[in-house]
């Protein structure tokens, strides 16, 4: 494996000194407004894009500090990453917020006014693009989800910038917090892994959920009622996802509780799966939202500085078991994967 020094660059830069991507997620934006706006007792248009910004901004200064990186997105989060601390790379999101809600398969799109080009240009190190994704999906659906990703990969090798895959899993139609979406998931997660780890996407680092609903992992503190598997077929989904890898991968906290995703954490690390790090959004500021609804910005960055601060230093303490990125490819620094 050698990598180029563009690639290079922009992996140390979102990483800590140990080489694991320890970072934040900001990037939210359809979510977010819905949220603030549901705290706040008003319509989702009373929420405006001066908010998002604010929201943002709060977040990035006060979190980075303990964050080798912020994922944000063009939209609402530039002046976010202007205040974001020294030491923390810049992740910029690619694609619109939300699907195409009007056809079955939850397609994508990019934003209109950005390319791979410009968003290096306004300082990304990093480009993050999210896919919902299920191997269950028609042959025609996922061949044009495919040849998406193909589309990003070239143009992020084109400009000599690393690429973040983030797969959701997903069934049409269907509740994804259910039991029966459990007992599919391992599936859904492994197979979404082994398809994007594939040379002609040219990912350079998967972003994936855990390939377990913790809530549904019997004997941990997350289940409080019928399970869908033990704790040790949980570890070996764990492992067998990790298996087909060929890419580094991190975890994403998928919206779930600061003490959700610091169990799911410890069980990865039980599993010894080789994961890299983590971006963890809403894990560590999204109890946050309701005090900025309420109470303001200056309320929002007291909260920050202690509840968010402690919430992303619990999973700060869990990345003790990652792997440095270029590990996984049998290296022992990213210079000496260099071209």
């Amino acid at each position: 494996m050698r990598i180029t020094p563009g690639k290079q660059k922009g992996m140390k830069a979102v990483s800590d000194s140990r080489g694991v991507i320890a970072a934040a997620a900001m990037d939210q934006r359809g979510s977010l407004k819905s949220a603030i706006a549901k705290e706040r007792g008003v319509d989702k248009s009373a929420v405006t894009p001066q908010m998002l910004e604010e929201f943002k901004i709060a977040v990035t200064r006060v979190l980075t500090p303990h964050a080798s990186a912020i994922l944000l997105d063009p939209e609402y989060g530039l002046p976010a990453a202007r205040a974001r601390s020294s030491n923390a790379g810049l992740l910029l999101a690619y694609e619109n917020s939300g699907y195409d809600n009007t056809r079955p398969g939850r397609l994508p799109d990019l934003l209109d006014i950005w390319s791979v080009r410009r968003l290096v240009g306004a300082g990304a190190d990093c480009i993050k693009i999210l896919l919902y994704y299920t191997p269950f999906d028609s042959h025609e659906i996922n061949d044009i989800k495919h040849a998406w990703v193909e589309r990003i990969g070239a143009e992020c090798t084109a400009s000599d910038v690393p690429f973040f895959l983030e797969c959701v899993g997903y069934e049409e139609g269907k509740d994804e917090k259910t039991i029966e979406f459990a007992r599919k998931k391992p599936e859904v997660v492994t197979k979404s892994m082994e398809e994007f780890s594939k040379p002609q996407y040219g990912v350079d680092v998967l972003k994936v959920e855990v390939p377990v609903n913790m809530a549904y992992v019997a004997g941990t503190k997350a289940c409080k009622g019928e399970s869908a598997y033990t704790r040790d077929e949980a570890k070996k989904y764990f492992r067998s996802a990790a298996a087909v890898a060929k890419k580094p991968f991190i975890y994403l906290s998928a919206g779930v509780s600061n003490d959700v995703f610091n169990e799911t954490l410890e069980l990865a690390a039980e599993a010894d799966t080789n994961f890299s790090g983590v971006l963890c959004g809403r894990a560590t500021w999204k109890e946050g939202i309701p005090v900025y609804a309420k109470q303001g910005v200056k309320a929002l960055e007291d909260w920050l500085n202690d509840q968010g601060v402690k919430n992303i230093n619990n999973v700060n303490a869990r990345l003790k078991a990652a792997k440095p990125w270029f590990s996984f490819y049998g290296a022992s620094s990213a210079a000496a994967l260099a071209d």
